[in-house]
């Protein structure tokens, strides 16, 4: 069936998306609205990323995962034609001041259960050339995109403090602990409330064309402790051991083995967090991310003061040290 049919007006608008430097259109051609993504200006890899995006979408879409219909790929000017979800994202419903928790509830409920269909059912004869970045979540991966990350743009960049003396032996500690933890399957990697849009009461999942191999824990806390909605910590217990009956749906989870390294990974997270909202605040001039600094600070403390105290002494005390009123100042609150 073709996108377009002979007579229909044709009308096009921009959209901003987020921190990505990808170029977003809503097209619509009589009753029909699609969504057309055109590549970064600025990427090396801009083409490769967009082709992820296409052949990742077809294959979860065919797997019967909640993602966008898939429609088009133009490999000469690499865009890709996505169906068109409305607006509405989950950050959106979930800080409504008018929100009811059980509607709330309910959004996210349907968000693990999406997770858990991606993570078992996307890996399935799931093609690693699909992948432009890296194919898996490695070690080198945890290292440079997420702890040197964090040292570098929220450390050195952020709030000019240097990293502390020993903190290169927690990093290396964290990633080498992390890289014990079976990882064979599909990881989003950015898998939070503005990455999942409510479409006619639905949970669909967008923005999974840097999906590679990787531990199950990854996504599920990059949901729960995502700053963008803050959720209360009653709500993150609670809906991780839902995850964790939806996952073995799929496939046998040891939930002993399974917490033992989810805080862990939750950490490694955190970090990438503070990383990129610094990075996109400060250098891409996205100053969107700098109101959520502090909520992403604050989780680390929780972390460090709580699940992972002693584990890693001389994070838990730069972390525990810092000065409250910096990060207050630096944001403009």
């Amino acid at each position: 069936m073709g996108l377009l049919a002979e007579g229909d007006e044709f009308a096009c608008q921009s959209f901003g998306g987020d921190g990505s430097d990808r170029r977003f259109f809503r097209c619509r051609a009589g009753q029909r609205s699609l969504i057309v993504i055109l590549p970064s200006l600025t990427l090396n890899q801009a083409g490769a990323e967009a082709r992820a995006s296409f052949f990742i979408g077809r294959h979860l879409y065919d797997r019967g995962v909640a993602v966008p219909r898939p429609y088009a790929y133009d490999e000469e000017s690499a865009g890709v034609v996505f169906e068109d979800l409305g607006t509405v994202l989950l950050y959106d419903e979930a800080n409504r001041p008018a929100a009811e928790p059980v509607v709330i509830k309910k959004y996210y409920a349907q968000a693990l259960t999406a997770l858990a269909a991606f993570q078992i059912r996307g890996r399935e004869e799931f093609n690693l050339d699909f992948c432009w970045d890296t194919q898996h979540y490695d070690r080198s991966l945890m290292l440079e995109r997420e702890c040197h990350y964090f040292s570098r743009e929220f450390c050195r960049g952020y709030t000019a403090v240097s990293p502390p003396a020993g903190l290169e032996d927690d990093f290396n500690h964290l990633v080498k602990l992390v890289d014990r933890v079976p990882a064979d399957y599909l990881l989003h990697r950015d898998f939070q409330s503005r990455n999942l849009m409510i479409c006619q009461e639905e949970i669909k999942i967008i923005d999974f064309q840097g999906s590679r191999l990787g531990p199950l824990a990854y996504d599920l806390a990059s949901l729960l402790n995502d700053p963008y909605v803050n959720m209360p910590h009653s709500w993150r217990r609670e809906l991780l051991s839902k995850y964790l009956g939806e996952v073995t749906k799929y496939t046998a989870v040891s939930e002993l083995e399974f917490m033992d390294s989810y805080y862990h990974i939750a950490l490694l997270r955190n970090l990438q967090v503070l990383g990129a909202y610094s990075f996109l605040s400060r250098i891409k001039g996205k100053l969107f991310f700098k109101q959520f600094i502090t909520p992403a600070f604050s989780d680390l403390q929780i972390l460090l003061r709580g699940e992972l105290k002693g584990a890693y002494p001389h994070l838990q005390r730069f972390v525990t040290g810092f000065p409250p009123q910096k990060l207050q100042i630096l944001s403009g609150n």
